[in-house]
């Protein structure tokens, strides 16, 4: 990629990150040292507002970014290694597979406002179709609130998060993660609404966790991850909120006080994925393929489950904290209890990586109870698979989709499952008989999709800057 004329870099630049690093890091001595040698103390760049753990921010983007560049080969490949890409070392590839990279579609203009366009999204069976524009980059997650059905919190790429009234009375709401032009780096990466749909978290590449009020004010900033942050939940109370970040740490947030409970450290890799078993205990999962169940005020993890051959991508607690589902790189989900160390069930017929996981608001602990208890899979292998957990086994794979699915969401009800792929299409299945019901076809690759809390309307997250909202009617 050519580096742009404007893009400058100067020595005092540079000085001045370590010197900040070495701030953060407590060698107070050695910054005064250095701040004196390089003449940062006479340099009005010391006063120059910047987020903590900029440095290795930057050289974990450039390590990212030459990892990439180490791995797509000469005909536009994906080389898929198993073997670590390290700052100091040469990388020599454990090549495991190569794969298509999937393209994305050119992205055009986008203004803050939502219409109707028919042309824009291709809908099979379907009443309406609202196309909500203003991202300026890909939109990467979505949520509506948990108590009005119309509010609708999405995050992107362009730095920012916006809430949206997809009943048209409100006008959109522009979180913006940044002060000025030079900070628009900040990746909405996470984002979840408190369960009484007054407060939304937000998760970004920065490293900071931001709380929102349901009417787009800024109401505080959680700052003490050193990484991206890939993973935000609020407990079931709603006084706490669980992050997992780059930086191999979890963090339970007071947030009424704006401060860090407790801050976890048991893993060896980034953490991927955080999710609550109750309001003081939970579970995180990471590319170091471990998994490790920690409790509020406990120094070492409670459980720690071992089982998986490659990273894992997520995690979830069913409806009562009892089962705990995971998937991986590995090709498989698998069951655990906290009443034994091995996985309950293994499902292993996926045929590549699973990206994600769900499970049925049904059966015991549930909305539902007399629904039984689902798990749905999402996989690169273009499919969706239902599990019935009660007797361990496959109920149906669900294979229309022609590129991998990045996304699932089952209906309030339970009777309905959407799916999002980047072939452009959003599903909705019938989970009694595994039949399609409906299909939206879009103009970008698809991250996220979400229903609302009536279970009238499911929401997707595109490539192409927008964000979807269907009616969904049977």
């Amino acid at each position: 990629m050519p580096i742009r004329e404007n893009t400058l870099i100067t020595s005092e630049e540079i000085n001045f990150l370590i010197f900040r690093y070495m701030q953060e890091s407590g060698f107070q001595h050695s910054a005064f040292a250095f701040g004196h040698e390089s003449q940062l103390i006479n340099n009005s760049i010391v006063r120059t507002e910047i987020p903590s753990g900029s440095l290795i921010s930057y050289i974990q983007k450039g390590l990212q970014y030459k990892e990439i560049e180490t791995h797509i080969s000469p005909n536009g490949d994906e080389i898929v290694c198993d073997e670590p890409f390290k700052l100091l070392s040469n990388h020599v590839c454990n090549v495991k597979y190569q794969r298509k990279i999937v393209e994305k579609p050119p992205i055009r203009p986008a203004s803050s406002k939502k219409k109707e366009d028919n042309m824009e999204i291709e809908v099979s069976n379907a009443p309406k179709v609202q196309i909500l524009e203003g991202h300026t980059s890909e939109v990467f997650i979505c949520a509506f609130s948990p108590k009005n059905s119309s509010l609708l919190a999405s995050g992107s790429g362009d730095s920012t998060a916006r809430i949206w009234d997809v009943d048209g009375y409100l006008a959109p709401l522009e979180l913006k993660h940044f002060t000025n032009n030079a900070e628009k780096s900040k990746d909405v990466t996470t984002l979840d609404w408190n369960p009484e749909g007054s407060l939304l978290a937000t998760g970004s590449y920065d490293g900071v966790a931001r709380i929102w009020s349901e009417r787009g004010q800024l109401m505080n900033t959680l700052s003490r991850h050193k990484g991206p942050i890939f993973s935000l939940k609020w407990n079931k109370k709603g006084d706490y909120l669980l992050s997992g970040s780059v930086d191999k740490t979890a963090i339970i947030w007071d947030v009424k006080a704006g401060e860090a409970k407790q801050q976890f450290e048991f893993h060896n890799a980034p953490t991927l994925d955080v999710d609550w078993r109750d309001d003081t205990s939970f579970a995180t999962c990471s590319t170091d393929k471990m998994i490790h169940v920690c409790e509020l005020y406990k120094p070492r993890p409670i459980k720690t489950f071992v089982g998986h051959n490659d990273e894992v991508n997520a995690i979830k607690w069913d409806p009562t904290g009892t089962l705990l589902a995971s998937c991986s790189d590995d090709f498989s989900a698998k069951i655990w209890t906290m009443r034994q160390d091995k996985c309950l069930y293994n499902f292993d017929q996926h045929q590549k990586e699973i990206y994600t996981i769900r499970w049925s608001n049904t059966g015991p602990g549930s909305a539902n109870p007399n629904r039984p208890l689902i798990l749905a899979s999402a996989s690169f292998d273009a499919t969706v698979k239902l599990w019935d957990i009660s007797q361990g086994k496959e109920l149906y794979t669900l294979a229309k989709h022609n590129d991998p699915v990045y996304s699932v969401a089952f209906s309030p009800t339970g009777e309905y499952i959407a799916s999002g792929s980047f072939d452009k299409c959003v599903h909705i299945w019938s989970v009694r008989d595994g039949s399609l019901v409906k299909t939206y076809k879009g103009n970008g690759g698809i991250f996220e999709v979400c229903w609302n809390s009536k279970g009238d309307k499911v929401a997707a997250c595109f490539s192409n800057n927008t964000v979807a909202v269907l009616e969904f009617r049977m």
